[in-house]
This record gives structure tokens, sequence and C-alpha cells, in this order.
């Protein structure tokens, strides 16, 4: 019994350094304040949360970036995963508990996106209860984050390549504010309460 604890100590002790190393070279990403971002990823599109048959119906069909962010006002936030801890107990809550205060202040849209399939994201965004609130995206291969810089390898915690933690918010495509964690399993300048007083 104390060899295994002993050794899943050491584990979750490994798991933590690989997060601080993984980030320790790119705490910040490329992306800064006055970015475009349809013509920072020109190519990219996101795959809008749904069930496996309404992916069928749609033909697999993603929405591109300018439709996401041309002439509208909106609060974006990037995320490691779906249904994992401070994602599921915090970063989401912390946006629904406040979408009235962000529809008061004129944002369009507020939206959730994480390196994980749209099937996936529908699931945890009906599982938060969210999912009339905020948009949920998937950004299935990682593009978008790649282009952005945005992206992080955490295959120390079984989950490879997936996103920095962070928000944004956009106004018609061009970043006017940018909030990104230092590492993943922190929770300071990313939430929902920032970025509301700073808009």
């Amino acid at each position: 019994m104390a060899s295994a604890v002993l050794k899943r100590s050491a584990l979750l002790k490994s798991v933590a350094a690989n997060f601080r190393i993984a980030v320790a070279s790119r705490a910040y990403a490329s992306v800064s304040v006055g970015t475009d971002l349809v013509s920072a990823a020109p190519d990219v599109s996101l795959q809008k949360a749904r069930t496996w048959e309404e992916g069928v119906e749609s033909k697999f069909s993603t929405t591109p970036l300018r439709d996401i962010f041309k002439d509208k006002k909106v609060v974006i936030f990037g995320l490691p995963g779906a249904f994992t801890g401070i994602c599921t107990a915090q970063h989401v809550p912390s946006y629904k508990n406040n979408i009235d205060k962000f529809k008061a202040k004129g944002i369009d849209h507020v939206i959730c996106v994480a390196v994980n399939d749209p099937y996936v994201m529908n699931g945890w965004a009906e599982k938060l209860g969210a999912k009339n609130a905020i948009d949920f995206y998937g950004d299935f291969d990682g593009s978008f984050h790649k282009s952005l810089d945005l992206g992080l390898d955490l295959s120390a915690a079984l989950l490879g390549p997936r996103s920095q933690r962070w928000s944004a918010y956009v106004v018609d495509g061009k970043v006017k504010l940018l909030n990104v964690e230092k590492v993943p399993s922190e929770f300071k300048v990313s939430g929902g309460d920032v970025i509301l007083g700073q808009i």
C-alpha cells in the first residue's frame, strides 16, 4: 500500500513537472492584442457542438472563423479539455453564471473551444446545462490553437496535444483583450469574472 502511494506521488510530481516544462518556454501565445483571428488562421474552421446524428445530417459541416467573428462582439475562452477538472468545475461555470452580464455589455456570443470533437463537446455542454448560454465548438485536430500558437502538449497527463487555458474579447475578428494562464492547472486570469471586468 505504501509503495503504491509513493508511486502515485512520484507520478503526480512528474506530471506537474512536465506541465511546467511544457509551458516554461512558451507561457504566452504569439497571438496578441490586435491580432485578426481570421487572417491568422485563414483556412481554419471549428466544429459546432452537436450529436452524431446532427453531424451526419449536416454532412459533417464546419464553421469558418469569419462566420463566427465577422461583425460580432465575441468573448471566447479555450481550455485543455472537456470533462476535465478545472475546466468543468470552474472555467465553464465562470462564464455560464455571468451570461446575463456579458449580454448586458453587448456581447453577441460567448464561445468555449477545446481540442475535442464536437460530439464530446456537445455531451459535456449538456451535462453542464450550459448549451443554451454558451456556444461550444470543437477544434478536433487542434489546427485553430496551433495557428494561434495556443497549443500545448499535455501527453504527461494522457491528454496529448491540447490547448492552453485562455480567454479573449474579440470585435469583428480582432483581439481586443487576451488572457493566457502560465500553466493549464492555474485558473487566475482566464475566468469569466476577470474578462467581464476588463470589457
